[in-house]
């Protein structure tokens, strides 16, 4: 009997979700080692400048393996809460904060970025690490981080880029089209999420459009800064 008809595609959140428990073991080492390490100077970049906000509760949304969470310790605030929906990722990230003896600092937990179960109005701060273009819904996502933070809070948002100045655009493209996917396949033995990456990279409205869509959402002040030649931005909004 053929059951072909049965079948139902599934959609891009349970895609990410699959994707990112495959290569939970893996993801640390390729996230640094695919990016000689900047990835760590753009969260650094993040904390900094968010750390002037004095933020007291903060909710970092995609939170992975919890690398960002950590580094948001920096700004010293009485609550962190990281939010993910990929039960490996979280489990490799909590961990990590045992190792480091952080359990009453941070706590990591199983969360929907398009249905947040926290109560509205509640954090000082969003961030979210390549996390948004993951979205599979991208305006109920941001609006989802606006209904929980503060009047007065803020978001950061931190994601690749496109970047368009000669010669860096043509060696990005080439090595996220050719290099990254080939390396990312033969280390995390996934054939498809290194694939993904720069698919998903080249179908999010980056700059002014990403701009547009936080404004439509609600978010207010909204501006970009880019990094490294335009390789990623931190997006800034508040509420």
């Amino acid at each position: 009997m053929d059951n072909s008809n049965n079948l139902v595609p599934i959609g891009k959140k349970e895609q990410v979700r699959k994707m990112f428990n495959s290569i939970a073991g893996k993801y640390d080492f390729l996230n640094h080692f695919l990016s000689i390490g900047i990835d760590r100077l753009w969260r650094r970049r993040l904390v900094r400048m968010l750390a002037k906000e004095n933020p007291q509760r903060i909710l970092d949304i995609a939170t992975g393996t919890g690398d960002l969470a950590i580094a948001l310790l920096k700004c010293n605030p009485k609550e962190i809460i990281g939010a993910d929906i990929s039960e490996n990722m979280l489990q490799v990230g909590i961990e990590k904060i045992k190792r480091k003896k952080l359990e009453n600092r941070i706590k990591l937990e199983l969360g929907d970025s398009e249905n947040l179960n926290y109560q509205s109005n509640y954090f000082d701060a969003i961030t979210v690490a390549f996390g948004v273009r993951n979205y599979e819904d991208l305006h109920k996502g941001l609006s989802e981080m606006y209904r929980v933070t503060k009047p007065g809070g803020s978001v950061w948002i931190l994601e690749f880029s496109k970047p368009s100045i000669f010669p860096v655009k043509q060696i990005y493209n080439f090595y996220f089209r050719f290099i990254l996917p080939s390396v990312g396949k033969m280390v995390s033995k996934d054939k498809e999420a290194y694939t993904y990456l720069p698919e998903s990279v080249s179908k999010f409205p980056d700059g002014p459009d990403f701009l547009d869509e936080m404004k439509k959402v609600g978010y207010s002040s909204n501006r970009q800064l880019k990094l490294t030649f335009g390789i990623a931005s931190i997006y800034y909004g508040k509420k």
